[in-house]
């Protein structure tokens, strides 16, 4: 082919980013000024949630902590003593002290609290003092500060409808990072890791918003991933994704019928001891754990019916490693199954990790201060997103807003690599509903607007975008 038989092809089939840009530019320009809202609220709230479990340790001192001593009772007697300050409720769970500067954490299902909700009765475990009740929530323990931040972090104290605030922000953050970092990237520029301190105006406030995002990219994408695993319409579908593919997080059985079948415990099909109706304590049943090689921190849930085990479990969430499970027999203390962290599916374990480290609690501070840098990155992406959109208004004919794109860009795009990007999208949307829905309003009010200005001149698509 001659030189100029393939410039005339050049021309008349442009390249495939060439015809992409005017399209990415669009949703970005859309997704940054109608979602931007939401992402503010969501780093913000965030950020506030972050140091959370830091501010409870301060505010519920007396509850968690004790002065040292070398004695301790029983932890028998210690769940008794929780027991008599709360008649009525069931207990649940017992968190012995990690330390001897900790309170043992007695947990129970009260009538009249709200799902995920619980008492905890917090006890000396040198003297079995009760040193105050409290309302906790989730598996987590939280206390009630950081339950507050957590729920206003989640649906703004507004139920499942606020919920959906949190969805929408989580279902488009990832959409709109990969799509500033290809607009960013895709282009020739002087510095793309570091504000351009020589340019000004727009260029300026966009090289801030370009390299500020693309160093916080990696995390903002990991942040949207895990948050969508909390919410309403897209966790349901990332829930069934991990049951097909076997991802769940395992879990020992906690029935002693099951146990039998492999000739572990002495116990008929209905869990009856054959002569020997003594049921252990927790104390005996945290030496079994203890012998078995879970250490602290740990919790013990005692069996929830009739032929079922006590469960034992490590709790601690700042090392990734300590999430080993137990099944105790509750007649002769026997240690029934094992299951260490070691051997969860490589998926769960990611879950786990990727859980920990979107609430802050991976590793502690270092965690936390990341999110929080993040948290503080995105605040200053929206904001600058917005004052690139009020340096592009009109100047010259009074107060306006800046243009959008051009439309119509899809059009540029051929019909092979077309095809395939509306299938995608369709997937995506049927994965991540509220996207789903609020793609579709955006294209309702694209259509709106080029009916009502169907002769405006296009913005430019090239320079500083």
């Amino acid at each position: 082919m001659s030189t100029e038989a393939q410039i005339e092809t050049s021309r008349a089939e442009p390249a495939p980013r060439a015809t992409l840009r005017p399209l990415l530019l669009r949703l970005h320009f859309y997704a940054g000024v109608l979602v931007g809202p939401f992402l503010l609220v969501a780093a913000l709230t965030g950020l506030l949630y972050v140091f959370a479990p830091n501010l409870e340790q301060v505010l519920y001192d007396h509850e968690l902590h004790v002065p040292a001593a070398a004695e301790s009772v029983p932890l028998a007697q210690q769940v008794a003593a929780a027991e008599a300050a709360l008649p009525g409720s069931t207990l649940a769970a017992v968190r012995p002290a990690p330390s001897p500067t900790d309170t043992t954490q007695v947990i129970f299902d009260s009538p009249g609290l709200a799902e995920s909700y619980r008492h905890t009765v917090f006890v000396n475990p040198h003297d079995g003092e009760i040193r105050g009740v409290l309302e906790t929530y989730g598996s987590g323990q939280a206390l009630p500060v950081r339950a507050w931040l957590d729920e206003l972090h989640r649906s703004l104290h507004l139920g499942d409808v606020g919920r959906l605030y949190s969805e929408l922000a989580a279902s488009w953050l990832w959409v709109v990072v990969l799509g500033g970092l290809v607009l960013w990237w895709s282009r020739r520029r002087r510095t793309r890791l570091r504000p351009d301190r020589t340019a000004s105006g727009r260029r300026r406030t966009l090289s801030w918003h370009g390299a500020t995002g693309t160093w916080a990219a990696l995390v903002l994408l990991f942040l949207s991933a895990t948050g969508l695993t909390w919410s309403q319409f897209a966790g349901a579908n990332v829930g069934s994704l991990r049951a097909a593919l076997s991802w769940e997080t395992p879990a020992v059985s906690s029935s002693l019928g099951a146990h039998a079948e492999h000739g572990a415990v002495g116990h008929d099909a209905a869990g009856h001891g054959h002569g020997d109706s003594t049921v252990i304590g927790p104390d005996e049943v945290l030496a079994a754990a203890r012998e078995a090689g879970l250490d602290d921190p740990v919790e013990i849930r005692p069996p929830a019916a009739e032929g079922d085990a006590y469960v034992v479990q490590q709790v601690q969430r700042h090392w990734p490693e300590k999430q080993d499970q137990a099944a105790v027999d509750p007649v002769t203390g026997e240690v029934l199954e094992v299951l260490r962290f070691d051997d969860w599916p490589l998926m769960a374990k990611l879950a786990r990790w990727g859980i920990d480290a979107h609430m802050g609690l991976l590793f502690g501070l270092p965690n936390q201060l990341v999110l929080a840098a993040v948290c503080l990155a995105l605040t200053a992406l929206v904001v600058l997103g917005y004052r690139m959109w009020w340096q592009r208004r009109p100047t010259r004919a009074g107060f306006g807003l800046g243009r959008p794109y051009s439309r119509g860009g899809w059009r540029r795009v051929p019909l092979w690599l077309l095809a395939p990007l509306v299938a995608v999208a369709a997937a995506v949307a049927w994965f991540l509903p509220l996207l789903g829905v609020s793609l579709a309003g955006f294209l309702v009010l694209d259509a709106l607007g080029s009916l009502r200005a169907p002769r405006a001149r296009p913005a430019a698509t090239t320079g500083a975008e």
